[in-house]
């Protein structure tokens, strides 16, 4: 990781209250938690595949997702993410790269309808459930999980949360390891990038949740929480 770009993502999942707004520190947010585990799974928000250079936040998630399986911390893994903004899929790009680490195929689910971060969350959660796993948790960068806060609590969603925390990661091995990215890409015609098929502010309602079918569960959910 260059020098700069190191400077960047310290600074972005640090515990600055403008660029990372979570009420506790990663660390005490996370100390809060793990206390739970083991979880029978932890939901990994997706992050676009560029081929040519692998995205530091993406290895982070993937090397995150990996400390907390090894430690026995969770028993599966549910990776999310469609072919959003390129024709890989992201969440299948992530579980091969997981494989590439080491964690067994049997482990690993993808969830690969979302294409914004409240979605990786719902429908995940729902994968989750469909799957008979009860304790469930998001493992992402600090940033994104208070992105996601207001949202699990809102919807009222049983999902705890367990920030990234950097200097963990910064000590394990992060070298890229080789994966053949082609069983996660769409073909041709099949693949439509976000931006072409959504203008601005349906993007910016997708990042809301708006644009999620909510079911008549959801809303006997939210009714039953609330009381």
């Amino acid at each position: 990781m260059k020098f700069w770009s190191l400077i960047l993502v310290v600074l972005l999942f640090n515990n600055c209250a403008i660029l990372n707004p979570v009420r506790k520190s990663p660390y005490k947010l996370y100390m809060a938690n793990i206390k739970d585990q083991p979880f029978d799974a932890i939901i990994v928000p997706g992050v676009p595949y560029n081929a040519k250079k692998w995205s530091d936040v993406m290895r982070l998630r993937i090397l995150w997702s990996k400390f907390l399986f090894e430690k026995g911390y969770t028993k599966n893994i549910i990776y999310s993410g469609g072919a959003v903004h390129s024709q890989f899929i992201e969440s299948r790009i992530m579980g091969l790269f997981a494989e590439a680490f080491g964690i067994p195929k049997a482990y690993i689910f993808t969830e690969e309808k979302a294409e914004h971060s409240t979605e990786n969350v719902y429908y995940s959660y729902y994968l989750a459930k469909a799957q008979g796993f009860k304790n469930i948790a998001l493992a992402t960068d600090p940033y994104q999980t208070s992105n996601l806060y207001s949202y699990i609590k809102k919807q009222k969603l049983d999902i705890k949360l367990l920030p990234l925390l950097l200097d963990t990661v910064l000590i394990m091995d992060r070298t890229e390891p080789k994966i053949n990215p082609e069983p996660a890409r769409m073909s041709d015609t099949a693949f439509n990038s976000l931006k072409k098929r959504e203008g601005f502010f349906k993007r910016l309602r997708g990042t809301m949740g708006k644009n999620i079918e909510y079911t008549e569960e959801d809303k006997i959910r939210r009714e039953t929480k609330a009381n």
